[in-house]
């Protein structure tokens, strides 16, 4: 299924994406797209049910907000230089571990809402990212194999990141994750069994039109499931949390000088193969 809710910022109701791309209100089945309804199989079924009865009310999509697909998220961890080819741009070593970090919730906005430059900023960056949604309660996992069975589904992700911020003003990366706007999540949340291969997806981003990334879930260093399963060891994920899994090459930081760092007025769009596209115009906050 492909799950999303619509709406003004604050007031999004529940939807769902047919499988003929008709937009249809699931307010009447379930209060929200949320760790709660994730967790809940009996819940989950009705929706299926209601989906494939097509008898669920129409949206007119014409001007209706897409905001991010998941309320109330938990938290966001996110797993730094996980991909070969963005080690090898950046002049990094592959880590032997994961490197992990943390966004807070509240830096996610819609996948087409506006995203604001930092101010001061001079190094703000894109990046795609593959999120993993968790649906069920995940702690001291032993296999990839039984991570994944923990996985609710996926979506489109871009990390928006302050690199001078991130890098040069000391401390950890936290500072330049986590300026407002920093997280857009969407359209989508594909459940799980629609992505038959999380290491078999395609990402692209383009700046102004042009292509920026062009890179494979392939190149991860940590497939999702090992992802999912290295986590849970340090911290207990709960539904409704969120992973954002690394970006792959192609980033401004890792662009030859002078590197095209984001303005005001620059347009970023990207897109996942089968999570669907986001589009966002940068704005000074």
């Amino acid at each position: 299924m492909k799950l999303l809710r619509v709406g003004t910022a604050g007031a999004e109701r529940p939807a769902l994406l047919d499988a003929d791309a008709t937009l249809r209100d699931l307010s009447g089945v379930v209060d929200d797209i949320d760790g709660t309804l994730l967790a809940d199989d009996a819940a989950l079924d009705r929706v299926r049910s209601a989906a494939e009865s097509g008898e669920l009310p129409v949206l007119d999509a014409t001007g209706l907000r897409i905001g991010p697909p998941l309320g109330r998220i938990g938290k966001i961890v996110c797993i730094g230089l996980n991909y070969h080819d963005h080690a090898r741009e950046t002049g990094a070593e592959p880590p032997a571990e994961p490197v992990i970090f943390f966004k807070a919730a509240d830096t996610v906005v819609g996948p087409n809402d506006t995203v604001l430059v930092p101010r001061g900023s001079t190094k703000t960056d894109w990046e795609v990212e593959l999120a993993v949604v968790i649906g069920r309660t995940a702690r001291y996992l032993e296999s990839a194999e039984e991570a994944l069975a923990h996985v609710a589904g996926y979506a489109v992700a871009h990390d928006v990141s302050e690199r001078e911020f991130q890098i040069e003003r000391g401390g950890t990366w936290d500072k330049g994750k986590n300026c407002e706007t920093f997280n857009p999540l969407g359209p989508w949340l594909v459940t799980a069994d629609e992505v038959a291969d999380p290491q078999d997806l395609s990402l692209r981003l383009w700046v102004n039109g042009e292509r920026k990334q062009d890179g494979t879930t392939a190149e991860q260093i940590f497939p999702v499931g090992e992802v999912v399963r290295y986590v849970s060891h340090f911290m207990t994920l709960y539904p409704g949390d969120v992973i954002n899994t690394g970006t792959p090459a192609g980033v401004a930081l890792g662009a030859p000088e002078p590197k095209p760092f984001l303005r005001a007025g620059d347009v970023v769009e990207l897109e996942i193969t089968g999570l669907g596209r986001q589009r966002q115009e940068f704005k000074d906050a």
